[in-house]
């Protein structure tokens, strides 16, 4: 997104109240990757609000008042003009990357919504949720995930970070899924489960299993576990699948779906126990991205007593290109060491 890549360095000063009646408190703003990072005077994050969800609450008046939502459950008073624009500009570009359907958009709309309807009745349940998925545009994707991450924050604690550990957590992914991805390895203080794929690309993962083994095969197993598990390596289709046509079909109409759907759901992984993958779909995904199995299995075993059985190691006779350079591997494992 080229606002974006523009702003990307840019920082100042506000004023951030988490909830509507608190205490006012000084916090550092910048631009992470669809969201506005809300830190403290030493750089920690606070919270992460979704771009395309924040609502000014004075068009016309300065300083400019943001809410992440139409219930303003926290405020966030910036007096910076430079901040205000960037944000204006940001939040422009995404509106103009959503489709704005005319008349005659409208009517193929509607030809599309019947047509899909008749599928998901003649055919299959999950017909409406294939053509869905089909046609959620990927900014909409991280867009949700990004929501949900900033709802699972207050069970995990905010979601650390560091530029060197960012750029390490970057080529992590970039090895892992391939050069050309759009995934993000996001470490927060504490999560149940050892890593959860979110929609958008985005994946968490638990900063104690950076500090579990010295192997960032570790840490790569369970990153490829937690894609492993859902449907179709598609955290939306997980979602979907869940909640239903009604919230599937609102999507594929409005391309939105309700905040209170995002927030249960986000809330509903973080305390839930780990889905086992597949071991055939393990298997292939660690085979695939060229990480062995040895590792992720011991320590898999070590956090939660179950070790799954996946057969015999495609890559025990080859040799396995670096995972992370050990520069990289530090910085990582101390991205929460701030």
């Amino acid at each position: 997104m080229t606002a974006l890549d523009r702003y990307v360095r840019l920082e100042s000063e506000a004023l951030w109240r988490p909830e509507p009646d608190g205490q006012r408190r000084d916090v550092t703003l910048s631009f992470g990757d669809a969201t506005l990072v809300i830190a403290d005077g030493t750089g920690r994050p606070l919270a992460h609000w979704s771009l395309p969800a924040l609502i000014r609450q004075n068009p016309d008046d300065l300083p400019a008042f943001y809410a992440p939502d139409e219930d303003a459950s926290e405020i966030l008073e910036i007096a910076d003009t430079t901040m205000i624009e960037a944000i204006e500009e940001v939040r422009k570009a995404l509106a103009r990357s959503r489709p704005h359907p005319g008349k005659l958009r409208h009517w193929l709309t509607a030809g599309l919504v019947v047509g899909t309807l008749a599928l998901a009745i003649f055919w299959l349940p999950g017909a409406l949720t294939r053509q869905t998925l089909a046609v959620v545009p990927a900014p909409k994707r991280l867009e949700i995930g990004a929501e949900m991450l900033g709802y699972m924050q207050s069970q995990t604690g905010a979601a650390c970070r560091s530029a060197r550990a960012n750029a390490a957590a970057t080529r992590l992914a970039r090895r892992l899924f391939g050069p050309d991805t759009t995934a993000q390895i996001v470490v927060v203080p504490n999560l149940k489960q050892a890593a959860i794929a979110l929609p958008g690309g985005l994946i968490l993962l638990d900063y104690n299993v950076l500090r579990l083994s010295d192997d960032p095969a570790v840490a790569a197993g369970f990153i490829l576990a937690s894609r492993a598990a859902v449907v179709d390596e598609a955290p939306l289709a997980n979602l979907l699948q869940q909640e239903g046509l009604g919230v599937t079909f609102g999507l594929l109409t409005t391309g939105e779906i309700p905040d209170e759907v995002l927030r249960r759901n986000a809330l509903a992984l973080v305390q839930s126990e780990a889905p086992a993958p597949e071991p055939a779909v393990l298997r292939r995904t660690l085979a695939t991205a060229e990480i062995p199995q040895g590792p992720y299995l011991a320590a898999a075993d070590a956090r939660t007593g179950t070790m799954p059985d996946l057969g015999t190691d495609p890559l025990n006779a080859r040799a396995i290109p670096l995972i992370l350079p050990d520069s990289d591997w530090v910085s990582l494992r101390n991205i929460c060491n701030r």
